[in-house]
């Protein structure tokens, strides 16, 4: 471990002393699914008072609209919970912005509710990693930078939203807004539980397909049918089989069909993309209008396409680099092996990395088998993820951090 300054040394020690555990076990006790507004409205209640020992303003501001495609084809409203914003110092010259997330893939029916210990050190519950855990760093490295002399040497905006397991639509716009002018970013998703962190990203697009055919009598005069069932599975095929080096493509579910006797004249095909850079993204949209016009022909049916490409592909450019070796300085000075790996998942780090602001997207704590009953936080990664953000925070404020400077 590095020899740090008095200062650095105070910041740390803060930062650890934080009631993180007790935190992330109040939290952990709250559904707050994705779709289950009362619960995401009770934990926006409680992130907000939690946050409210910093400066700023804080406000919970309410999701942008969003469609989706219920089952039957019909384009409805969607709703979400609201997002929490706090921005300090925003005339500061040097910003930053910090973004976490409320919501958990856990809905309010799911068996996974309660908290246990698997042994000494690992807390077994629903979002104690992904990500209350990660929140409740974050508020702690922020507390002690607050508490620190550099206080006064940046701003920040902070944003928790309440739908990143689905995909961020009600707040991508909140996210863009907030990146604008940052010159860096720290997102709190869980790290591995040896500490690895998320390197690039592929981008992901959810799409749903409403194919619109002919009904008729299977037996008496099928050939007047236009089977849409038949349409949206032969579109399925195709996009799979085209999918290649670029991007992958998950073919997810098909609603529609009827009874036996009727050519089925409505279906939904769910399908996701995964591209790797943008211009395997523009690769992917091309065969999907393609592939629609082909089917269209083929099976002369209708189809219309809802949706996009929510989450734009993350590279490791220069700018991300010289952050990520920021971080593995701070890692080392404090006897933190960092190292990261590229990986097939998303988060919000790809849509600030997309305004072209350099971002580390899993400062959160360690932990494992998150989105599923087994999820598990490490939690003498608590005090430590914190230790690492309070450094991270401190030198960039210290002007340690240019994002135009090339790697040394």
């Amino acid at each position: 471990m590095t020899h740090l300054s008095p200062e650095e040394q105070r910041l740390l020690d803060h930062a650890a002393a934080a009631p993180m555990l007790d935190q992330v076990q109040r939290w952990a006790a709250i559904n707050s699914g994705s779709r289950n507004l009362p619960g995401l409205a009770q934990m926006a209640s409680l992130l907000a008072d939690a946050f409210s020992v910093l400066p700023g303003d804080l406000l919970l501001v309410d999701p942008a609209p969003v469609e989706s495609v219920t089952p039957e084809g019909r384009v409805q409203p969607l709703a979400h919970g609201q997002h929490l914003l706090l921005s300090v110092r925003p005339d500061a010259q040097r910003r930053l912005l910090l973004t976490g997330h409320m919501d958990t893939v856990f809905p309010a029916d799911h068996s996974f509710q309660t908290q246990r210990w698997l042994e000494p050190g690992v807390l077994n519950g629903p979002g104690v990693a992904d990500m209350k855990g990660g929140l409740a760093v974050m508020l702690a490295a922020l507390a002690a930078m607050e508490a620190s002399d550099a206080s006064n040497a940046w701003g920040y905006d902070v944003v928790i939203n309440s739908d990143e397991e689905v995909g961020s639509a009600s707040s991508a716009a909140l996210l863009r807004a907030r990146a604008a002018g940052k010159i860096a970013a720290f997102t709190y998703e869980p790290a591995l539980p040896d500490g690895t962190l998320a390197g690039a990203r592929a981008g992901s697009g959810n799409f749903s397909i409403i194919v619109t055919g002919r009904s008729a009598h299977a037996g008496r005069n099928p050939e007047e049918g236009r089977n849409a069932l038949l349409a949206a599975a032969d579109l399925a095929l195709r996009l799979k089989a085209a999918s290649g080096a670029g991007f992958s493509c998950n073919p997810a579910k098909i609603d529609g069909g009827g009874p036996n006797n009727v050519v089925p004249d409505h279906a939904v095909l769910r399908v996701n993309f995964r591209p790797r850079t943008p211009a395997d993204e523009q690769a992917a949209r091309a065969l999907i209008d393609g592939a629609m016009a082909d089917v269209a022909r083929d099976h002369d049916v209708t189809l219309h396409l809802h949706g996009g490409f929510g989450r734009p592909p993350k590279p490791m450019d220069a700018k991300a680099e010289h952050l990520f070796d920021l971080v593995r300085q701070c890692g080392a000075d404090l006897g933190l092996p960092i190292g990261w790996r590229d990986t097939g998942g998303v988060c919000d780090g790809n849509n600030i990395a997309a305004c072209g602001v350099p971002v580390v997207d899993t400062m959160g704590v360690r932990g494992g088998s998150i989105h599923s009953d087994a999820e598990f936080l490490l939690t003498d990664s608590l005090a430590e993820r914190a230790r690492l953000s309070a450094l991270a925070l401190w030198r960039i404020a210290r002007g340690q951090f240019q994002p135009g400077q090339e790697r040394g």
